[in-house]
């Protein structure tokens, strides 16, 4: 199920998603969005719209210190305070000794992370990135239309997911955080 997509342009995170909600062969086109904004931060889920609620309606992002690199805020004290949520909320799973959560991208600061299940914080060199089932494809789109407007870019991302995936399906949904000053 689902598909994320995210960019960096000019200092502003653009991220879109879809609304399909899939087990097995069955497909749910939801209404609630795995795409929000929360507080200095943009967020788009996959994995459990469970994680995602938790996300929208229950985390509260730590506030960074200005001396504190983003990077550095993202790994340690973001996580940190996601892990925390995730365990009260009673997402959190523990697996032969390892807790997982799930993947979701998220914009802050300028930039595009990416969390995955084991609460690693990825940040792609090429300012993009995507998760969920429609990932691969996604990541070609928004590669060949490079030349595009941001919000174009992640449109043809999306539709070309819906396309080749049985798991993404529209209504799309977009954030988009601008630069701080």
């Amino acid at each position: 199920m689902t598909c994320i997509v995210g960019l960096v342009n000019n200092g502003s995170v653009h991220i879109g998603g879809d609304s399909a909600a899939s087990s097995g062969h069955s497909l749910t086109i939801r209404a609630d969005r795995k795409v929000f904004r929360k507080q200095d931060f943009i967020f788009g889920f996959t994995t459990s719209f469970r994680m995602g609620q938790l996300l929208a309606h229950s985390f509260e992002p730590p506030e960074r210190h200005a001396k504190t690199d983003v990077f550095a805020f993202m790994v340690t004290e973001f996580v940190n305070a996601l892990r925390r949520c995730l365990q009260d909320g009673g997402f959190a799973q523990r697996h032969n000794e390892a807790e997982r959560g799930g993947t979701f991208l998220v914009g802050y600061a300028g930039r595009l992370f990416k969390i995955t299940s084991d609460y690693q914080v990825g940040e792609s060199v090429d300012g993009l990135d995507a998760c969920g089932c429609g990932e691969e494809i996604a990541l070609g789109a928004l590669f060949a239309s490079r030349n595009s407007p941001p919000h174009e870019r992640l449109t043809i991302a999306l539709k070309a997911a819906e396309r080749f995936s049985t798991g993404v399906r529209g209504p799309f949904h977009f954030e988009t955080l601008e630069p701080t000053e």
